[in-house]
C-alpha cells in the first residue's frame, strides 16, 4: 500500500479563499467551481444545510451559489440529498494529474490522503468571515482507499449507472479521465474498529495538520520521520530535491510544492508511517457511512 496526498478543495487560485474551519471546529471542504458540473453549490449539503451562505459570504460573489461545483471526491453521502442505491465513494481523475498517478504506478489498495487550504471563520454582523488574522493551513479532511480504477470513457451503462450524476462523465472523451472507485472496508493493519473505505475527518488535530504550527506560510510542512527521504526511496513525489527537505529528531520539514495535485509516498515509507495513519484516524471523529 502506498500513501497518496491528494490536493482537493478551494484556495487562494481554484474559488478564490479556503475552506472553512467553522466556529466548533469542523472542517468544511468546499468543492472548486466548475462550468461543467451539474451541480450547483446551493444543492450540495453540509449538516443538512445547504453550501450557499458560506460560499457566498467568504468569497464576496453573492450569485456564486447558483453556479455549479466540481463535487470531488465524492466522499459524503449526505453531501446531496438523494443518492443512487449502488453509491460509493469515487474520485475523478485526468490529465497530467493523472499522467503523474500512472506514471508512479498507483493502484488497488493504495490510500488517497485528502488535503486542502483550511481558515477559521467566524459569524460577524450576521455574515461568514474568515478570523482576522489567523492563518491558513494546509489539512487533511477526507480519504479513499482504492478498490479499483475505471475508464470513463468505459464505464458500463448498468454497472456504473450510478456515476452519471459525477462531473468527470460531462467531459469529452479522454483517455486519460479516470474513476477511483472505494473500496467498501478499509483496509489498514491494527484498525480499532471497522470504517468504510471512503470518508471524512471531522476537525482539526495535531495529527490531520500538514502545516508547521512554528510557521505563518501553510506550505511550510511538518510531516512525520517516516516520510525522511531515504537511499531506497528518494522522497514524496513532487518532492525529490532534497533541498526541500529538512529534519530533527522528531520530525521532517518539507517546502511543500505549490503546483501538483497528488503526491505519492513510496510503499516502505507508507508502511514506517502506520503509526501516524491510525492516529489520524484515533485522534480525529471520523464522519462516514456505518459499516454493514
Amino acid at each position: 500500500m502506498r500513501l497518496i496526498l491528494s490536493r482537493k478543495g478551494f484556495d487562494s487560485s481554484a474559488g478564490g479563499c479556503p475552506s472553512p474551519i467553522l466556529p466548533d471546529g469542523r472542517l468544511l471542504n468546499l468543492p472548486i467551481p466548475d462550468g461543467l458540473s451539474t451541480i450547483a453549490y446551493r444543492d450540495v449539503r453540509f449538516d443538512q444545510q445547504p453550501l450557499s451562505k458560506w460560499v457566498n459570504n467568504l468569497t464576496g460573489r453573492p450569485r456564486m451559489a447558483a453556479q455549479c461545483a466540481h463535487l470531488d471526491p465524492d466522499i459524503r453521502s449526505d453531501a446531496l440529498p438523494s443518492r443512487h442505491q449502488n453509491w460509493r465513494g469515487v474520485l475523478g481523475q485526468h490529465g497530467s494529474a493523472q499522467t503523474h498517478l500512472k506514471n508512479e504506478s498507483v493502484t488497488a489498495g493504495d490510500l488517497f490522503l485528502f488535503f486542502g487550504l483550511f481558515r477559521p471563520i467566524e459569524m460577524h454582523k450576521r455574515r461568514w468571515r474568515f478570523v482576522p488574522g489567523a492563518p491558513a493551513r494546509h489539512v487533511i479532511w477526507g480519504w479513499l482507499q482504492i478498490a479499483e480504477i475505471v475508464a470513463v470513457d468505459e464505464c458500463d451503462d448498468e454497472r456504473h449507472a450510478w456515476t452519471e450524476y459525477h462531473p468527470h462523465r460531462r467531459y469529452a472523451s479522454d483517455t486519460s479521465n479516470q474513476f477511483y472507485l472505494a473500496e467498501t472496508t478499509l483496509k489498514l493493519p491494527a484498525l480499532p474498529s471497522a470504517l468504510p473505505g471512503y470518508g471524512t475527518l471531522d476537525r482539526l488535530t495535531p495529527a490531520n495538520t500538514l502545516s508547521d504550527p512554528d510557521s505563518h506560510r501553510p506550505s511550510d510542512w511538518r510531516l512525520p520521520l517516516p516520510f525522511k527521504p531515504t537511499s531506497e526511496e528518494p522522497a514524496l513525489s513532487y518532492h525529490r530535491n532534497l533541498n526541500r527537505w529538512r529534519s530533527d529528531n522528531h520530525a521532517c520539514y518539507l517546502n511543500a510544492a505549490a503546483r501538483g495535485q497528488e503526491f505519492v509516498l513510496g510503499p516502505g515509507a507508507t508502511e514506517r508511517s502506520n503509526d501516524w495513519i491510525l492516529t489520524l484516524f484515533n485522534e480525529n471523529t471520523v464522519l462516514h457511512d456505518q459499516v454493514d
